[in-house]
């Protein structure tokens, strides 16, 4: 059992489980629309169990798929894998173990949800191929991602909402612009390794452009879901301070300079996340 736990706990470090932030917060927030209020307990559980053994199904297969790419880069080549932590079998049983949690807590939430988590978990996949044949891979990780809110509608009402696609068209657009900047630091080893993306193809300075042209769409996104009898003067609040947040974001970093990208990508985004998920709630509950 130690060795089994020994394994589990080199995959968790792997996949970095504690970025489930990025996500999670969406299906949440999600979830108090469909509600219109607090959802029942039993649900938002199942619903973080679906989120985060769907994430760690992906990274499993990214890390699996991806590994000799890994090895080529500086950046990643001492992740598990590469680094020979761990064996390719293990990481597969985790894979496979994981989907079927994820499948098995969709089909605790409602038929739907269940019908359904085979399309999830190949959207979420099919990502990781993605940036062998095109630069525009940043769209599918975004696409990945937005299977949480859209994920999370369902699983309170059983039904795909305009409100829920809304929602899950500002998280595609949120992740678009992060993850190009986040490609910056990987130009050089993607040429060599003949793999795609947006500042691969166009150059970092172009790219960081197109990463606040994506940013500016997340926030027409947001604004969008207004509409919503729920959302009021915290909800433009929440956008505002998102807003706020984004330039911040790319104030940090330049075509000169990538050195706080770690910053940019990680502690900004997860601030973004939670800060817009706690004022949705606040909003939904306000009486």
């Amino acid at each position: 059992m130690d060795t089994v736990f020994t394994k589990l706990g080199i995959i968790f470090s792997d996949i970095k489980l504690q970025h489930t932030v990025f996500a999670l917060p969406f299906a949440v927030m999600s979830a108090f629309l469909a509600a219109e209020g607090f959802p029942e307990t039993e649900k938002l559980l199942w619903i973080l169990v679906a989120m985060v053994t769907a994430r760690s199904s992906a990274m499993a297969f990214n890390r699996i798929v991806d590994a000799r790419y890994d090895a080529a880069n500086p950046r990643t080549e001492g992740r598990a894998l590469p680094a020979g932590k761990i064996g390719t079998g293990a990481y597969t049983g985790f894979l496979v173990a994981s989907s079927l949690i994820f499948v098995f807590s969709a089909a605790m939430l409602n038929q739907l949800a269940f019908y359904l988590s085979p399309v999830a978990l190949a959207i979420v996949f099919f990502y990781s191929l993605t940036k062998r044949f095109t630069a525009y891979s940043h769209f599918w990780l975004g696409l990945a991602i937005a299977v949480a809110p859209v994920g999370a509608w369902v699983a309170i009402r059983e039904e795909i909402s305009l409100l829920s696609l809304v929602l899950g068209a500002a998280v595609v657009f949120w992740l678009v612009g992060f993850d190009i900047i986040y490609a910056c630091l990987d130009v050089e080893p993607d040429k060599k390794n003949k793999l795609n993306s947006i500042p691969q193809k166009f150059g970092v300075e172009r790219a960081l452009g197109f990463a606040k042209a994506a940013h500016a769409v997340m926030i027409l996104f947001l604004l969008a879901l207004v509409v919503s009898p729920l959302l009021g003067p915290l909800y433009l609040v929440a956008v505002a301070m998102v807003a706020g947040l984004l330039w911040y974001e790319h104030s940090l970093v330049s075509g000169r300079d990538l050195s706080k990208v770690n910053v940019a990508f990680f502690n900004v985004n997860g601030w973004i996340s939670l800060s817009l998920m706690a004022l949705v709630i606040a909003d939904c509950v306000w009486v």
